[in-house]
């Protein structure tokens, strides 16, 4: 139930069990998580959607593993805008560039903190040229991770 006081919705214990089955598999059947969950379809189609009218449950989709179409290397890279002014065209600028999957305004010593996906060094080297040359960038600083050990949703 959405508290009106905040953004929040309450989540019951009938709520977290659908989400726990979803984050596990986007794909569960309304019967598989009915038979799990202990309510019948109908409920938890009903429940699934006000869930995703609430906004707590925002997309239901599949994820690509980029290893296996080619993109090896993930990095982070920190940007350093000249002023924060610059924020808003940056960000457009790095919506253009496909490898850019997340981008973040941060805290601290980057105005932001993005993740790319690359498919080897080289690829990454003309992907940090092109960030380079955005209007306002005065220097990135990269990290490559070499084993991404966690890689889940928030549990509920």
């Amino acid at each position: 139930m959405k508290n009106a006081h905040t953004d929040n919705y309450d989540l019951d214990a009938i709520d977290k069990k659908i989400i726990h089955i979803l984050t596990d598999n986007a794909k569960s059947s309304l019967a598989y998580i009915s038979k799990n969950v202990g309510i019948s379809t109908t409920a938890v189609h009903q429940r699934i959607k006000k869930l995703e009218q609430a906004g707590v449950i925002e997309n239901s989709i599949s994820f690509l593993n980029p290893r296996k179409i080619g993109y090896k290397v993930i990095s982070y890279m920190g940007v350093y805008l000249e002023k924060p002014s610059h924020y808003q065209e940056a960000v457009k600028a790095l919506q253009e560039i496909n490898e850019v999957v997340e981008a973040h305004y941060t805290t601290g010593n980057y105005t932001i903190f993005l993740k790319v996906l690359c498919k080897d060094n080289d690829h990454l080297m003309t992907i940090l040229n092109k960030i380079q040359k955005l209007k306002g960038v005065t220097r990135t600083e990269t990290f490559i991770s070499l084993e991404q050990s966690i890689n889940r949703q928030l549990k509920v």
